[in-house]
């Protein structure tokens, strides 16, 4: 191997750069020995709408005696590196006096722990939410601060919910209390983001692409290749998956907009994929990719807006979503919801699969991270904010032992896992929303 590579080194060409994975050849000598020294971890967020089965949720057994659900057997994979943590509670998504809206609130409050102002106007008001507390002490260290990324786009303006405003039910991000992060459903604009360049030369980049029908690696191919006869036979084949991966993803876009354009020739195609399960893949990808080289640490991800009543035909669910989630207990609605909860925790398996087979200098993708998947109601009939269905997935670079159903105190707040999960990533936080303390006998 020739001489040591910046950690800043990127594949630059006609309106791209691309970002590179964590190779050996960056790390110092005395590194090598000692990687936990730069070992990055990352975080994400994984919300899922309208509440979760619970019956069909809540494993069996304590402790390490974790034994998978119905609606968690996707995951049996990965099952070394769960965390199922029953007994949080959202209590400021409750009503506390003003009446319906839980499903605004429920996702409002879901990652600030705080009790949004009822509003259907321009005066609303929530809280800091944990990524952008996170973005806002170490996302300087990555080109993003934060990456926000979603299935179904919604209004940041309007009565969705009750007199909710709209913002309320379309994001979990909040960087202050009145402004809230947008998120982004379209996978396209999510490429671009990460892979273009952001100056002028990006949109004619994207026009020669398009009209040549070329890769965004063709742009790069000669320093990609100055590159590999620098390194070693195991970083040239870490940087050969990287890129295969992110040509992949490109295939895959292609693919959504010509089948769009097949439907309907006259409409600009917008990337985003007919089919849902494809279409959360393909945010998954993007989102593990900016993990990988380092783009970005920390992701929020909404497979829907809560209250969304999308249909599932899919998996033979025609009705809505959230109309099945109002089950009053008939039977065939809580298969129904069954099949959904099931077939969003199969996009999960996917996602954190996907991380465990990258590997790093010192694991893997998925043991130098923490992802938190669930919803901020429990039971979508009851509309109740306690006894959440939370998933914590991940090794925390090393800080968190898996394999377990870990059952806290009714009603601890669930900003205690999130003061939990900032501390391990330097992020010292005394208080955040309702949070009392740190969650205890997690770490």
């Amino acid at each position: 191997m020739g001489n040591r590579i910046s950690r800043r080194t990127v594949l630059r060409g006609l309106g791209t750069t691309i970002s590179l994975p964590l190779l050996e050849g960056m790390l110092p000598l005395s590194a090598l020995a000692q990687t936990a020294k730069v070992r990055p971890s990352r975080m994400a967020f994984v919300f899922v709408p309208n509440g979760i089965d619970m019956a069909n949720w809540t494993p069996q057994g304590m402790g390490t005696a974790l034994e998978l659900s119905p609606i968690l057997q996707p995951l049996e994979k990965v099952r070394g590196s769960l965390n199922v943590l029953t007994g949080l509670a959202q209590h400021n998504a409750f009503a506390l006096g003003d009446g319906p809206g839980d499903h605004a609130r429920s996702t409002a409050a879901w990652l600030t722990g705080v009790h949004p102002k009822k509003t259907a106007g321009s005066d609303i008001r929530v809280g800091i939410s944990a990524d952008q507390v996170a973005a806002r002490e170490i996302g300087h260290k990555t080109r993003f601060p934060s990456l926000e990324i979603g299935c179904e786009r919604g209004a940041m303006a309007g009565d969705c919910d009750s007199g909710y405003s709209c913002a309320y039910s379309s994001s979990i991000s909040w960087k202050s209390e009145t402004t809230p992060v947008a998120k982004e459903v379209n996978p396209r604009l999510v490429f671009e983001r990460l892979f273009g360049s952001g100056d002028a030369e990006e949109t004619e980049a994207k026009t020669r692409r398009d009209f040549f029908n070329k890769s965004i690696l063709d742009f790069v191919f000669e320093d990609a290749m100055s590159l590999r006869g620098r390194l070693g036979a195991r970083d040239q084949r870490k940087l050969d998956e990287y890129l295969n991966g992110v040509r992949e993803i490109e295939q895959r876009l292609i693919a959504a907009e010509k089948q769009a354009l097949d439907i309907d020739p006259g409409k600009k195609p917008t990337g985003v994929p007919r089919d849902y399960g494809e279409h959360i893949r393909l945010m998954s990808d993007m989102m593990v990719l900016a993990f990988q080289a380092d783009l970005t640490r920390i992701a929020t991800f909404m497979y829907a807006n809560d209250g969304s009543n999308r249909s599932y035909p899919m998996i033979g669910v025609s009705d809505g979503h959230h109309d099945v989630s109002h089950h009053g207990k008939n039977a065939d609605k809580l298969e129904k919801k069954q099949r959904i909860d099931l077939f969003h925790t199969q996009q999960l398996a996917y996602m954190l699969e996907k991380m465990a087979s990258i590997d790093e200098v010192d694991g893997t993708l998925l043991d130098n991270s923490m992802i938190v998947y669930g919803a901020g109601i429990s039971d979508g009939d009851r509309h109740n904010h306690d006894d959440l269905p939370i998933l914590l997935a991940g090794g925390g670079a090393g800080t968190l032992k898996g394999g377990r159903h870990l059952r806290f105190d009714r009603n601890t707040p669930m900003n205690n896992l999130f003061l939990s999960m900032l501390d391990r990533v330097g992020v010292r936080v005394e208080k955040l929303g309702d949070s009392t303390g740190k969650l205890q006998g997690l770490f």
